[in-house]
C-alpha cells in the first residue's frame, strides 16, 4: 500500500530524525508500506533547508523514506512571508504530487495534517482527482486560534471566511483524525454533526494524540549527552523546561518563581534550565542578568537529538502555558508532555487540561492557577517529598508515556486508513 504523508513543516522532522510523522513514517516503512513524506524546503525558522534550483521539488531520504521538499519562500515572523511561504507550498504540491505520481505510482491514501489548513484542502482535491481518500489531520483548530490570539476576528469578513473553509474540509475528509481527545466537542459547538442537523458524521472522526518514540528517546538519553556543567550538577534540583519561548508558554513565569525562591532557605539548590527559543528568549536574558538571577539558566534552541539527555538529568518538567492564551477544556497534545512523560520524571503544569492525561496517570500535577506563587508552592512539594514518592510518580509517567508511543498510535492510523479504503 502507498501511503502519502503531508505536512508542511516536516522538513524539521527529517532534519531531526524525530516527530509525528517521521516516527509514522519509521512504523509504517518497517510494517511494509511504502511511505512517502512530503514537506515544505524550508525549516519552521523560515530558512531554507533544501536548495531546489529552478525544480519545484526535490527528493531526499533519510533511513530509506523519500521526504518530498516542496519549493516555497523564506520566511521570517508571521507576517506577509509566512503567508506567503504556506501559499506556495499550498499551490506547488499540485505540480509535485503529479510529476512524483507519474514517476513512483499515484497512492493508495492520502493523510494531509495541518497546522495551517491549507494542506488539508489540498490533500482533499489532490486525492480527488486521484480518486483515493484523503484523511485530514487536524493538530490545531484553526481559525479557533487565531481568534484567540485576537489576529482575526470570528465576526469579520476574514473570520466568517476561514469558518467556511474550515468546515469544508471537515465535509469533505473522508476521515478526520483529532490530536486532543475533546476536539470534537468543537464540532458539537459549531453544530456540524449530523445529530445536531449538520452535515459532519462523528462516526469519521478519530482521535490520535501526539506522542512518543520511547525507544528512540531512552537510546539518545544514554548516547547523546550533552556537555553542560549545569545539568550535570549533581548537587541541584533541576526544574527543567524544554519548548519553545513566546507568549502562549508564559516561560516569564518560570522567572518570576525564580524571583520569589531566591535566597529561600533551604532551597538554594533549586535551579531552572529553560532549553528553547522564540520571540521572547532575548527579553528574558535581559531580566535574567538585570535581576542577577543565578538560579535561572537560558540555554537558548538545542538540538532535538539531545532532549532525552536533559529531561533525564531533570527533578521535575514544566509544563509551563498560560491559562488564557489557549483553550485548554479539549485536552493536550504537546509534544513535550510525552518526552516528559517518557523520561519518567513528575510533571508540573500551568494550566487545568481538559481530558487530563496527568490526572489520568497520576505522574503530576496541574495549578488551579498560573500564577509564580503556585508554582512555587508546588515546587516546594515535589523539592521536599522523599526521593521514593517522586520516583512513583515518575514511574507513573514512565508506565503512562507507553500507551502513547508510536508503535501503539501507528496501530490506530493504520486502522483509520482501513477504514476509508
Amino acid at each position: 500500500m502507498k501511503i502519502w504523508l503531508m505536512n508542511h513543516y516536516a522538513s524539521d522532522m527529517f532534519r531531526d530524525r524525530a516527530g509525528r510523522h517521521y516516527w509514522f513514517a519509521k512504523q509504517l516503512s518497517n510494517r511494509g508500506y511504502d511511505v512517502t513524506v512530503f514537506c515544505a524546503s524550508t525549516y519552521l525558522s523560515g530558512e531554507y533547508a533544501v536548495d531546489l534550483g529552478k525544480n519545484t521539488f526535490a527528493i531526499k531520504r533519510q533511513n530509506s523514506i523519500p521526504f518530498v521538499f516542496v519549493k516555497t519562500t523564506s520566511s521570517q515572523g508571521n507576517g506577509i512571508d509566512r503567508i506567503k511561504n504556506m501559499g506556495l507550498f499550498f499551490s506547488n504540491l499540485f505540480p509535485a504530487t503529479r510529476v512524483y505520481s507519474k514517476n513512483y505510482g499515484k497512492p493508495d491514501v492520502i493523510v494531509a495534517s495541518s497546522v495551517h489548513p491549507l494542506t488539508m484542502i489540498a490533500g482533499v482535491k489532490i486525492a480527488r482527482k486521484m480518486k483515493i481518500p484523503c484523511i485530514c489531520e487536524v493538530r490545531d483548530l484553526w481559525p479557533e486560534a487565531i481568534f484567540q490570539f485576537g489576529k482575526a476576528k470570528e465576526n469579520s469578513a476574514l473570520g466568517k471566511a476561514l469558518i467556511k473553509g474550515e468546515h469544508w474540509i471537515y465535509k469533505n475528509a473522508d476521515a478526520l483524525i483529532f490530536t486532543k481527545e475533546g476536539d470534537t466537542d468543537y464540532l458539537k459547538e459549531r453544530r456540524w454533526t449530523i445529530d445536531q442537523g449538520g452535515d459532519i458524521d462523528l462516526k469519521k472522526c478519530h482521535y490520535i494524540n501526539n506522542g512518543v518514540d520511547i525507544a528512540t528517546c531512552d537510546e539518545r538519553s544514554q548516547t547523546r549527552i550533552l556537555d553542560d556543567k549545569d545539568l550535570n550538577d549533581d548537587s541541584k534540583f533541576n526544574i527543567t523546561y524544554v519548548g519553545a519561548i513566546r507568549p502562549v508558554n508564559n516561560v516569564g513565569n518560570l522567572l518570576d518563581a525564580a524571583s520569589i525562591l531566591k535566597g529561600e532557605k533551604g532551597y538554594e539548590d533549586v535551579q531552572f534550565l529553560i532549553y528553547g527559543d522564540g520571540n521572547q528568549l532575548l527579553d528574558l536574558k535581559k531580566r535574567v542578568e538585570k535581576e542577577s538571577m543565578v538560579s535561572v539558566k537560558l540555554k537558548g534552541y538545542v538540538n532535538r537529538q539531545y532532549v532525552p539527555y536533559i529531561l533525564s538529568r531533570s527533578s521535575v518538567n514544566m509544563l509551563n502555558y498560560s491559562q488564557g492564551q489557549y483553550n485548554w477544556s479539549r485536552g493536550n497534545s504537546s509534544n513535550k508532555l510525552f518526552e516528559y512523560m517518557a523520561s519518567g520524571k513528575p510533571i508540573i503544569s500551568t494550566v487545568h487540561m481538559g481530558y487530563s492525561i496527568i490526572k489520568r496517570y497520576d505522574c503530576g500535577v496541574e495549578l488551579d492557577e498560573d500564577t509564580p506563587e503556585a508554582l512555587v508552592k508546588e515546587i516546594k512539594r515535589f523539592h521536599d517529598m522523599s526521593q521514593e514518592d517522586r520516583r512513583r510518580i515518575g514511574k507513573n509517567a514512565k508506565v503512562g508515556a507507553k500507551d502513547f508511543d508510536f508503535a501503539v498510535l501507528t496501530d490506530k492510523l493504520v486502522n483509520v486508513i482501513e477504514s476509508v479504503l
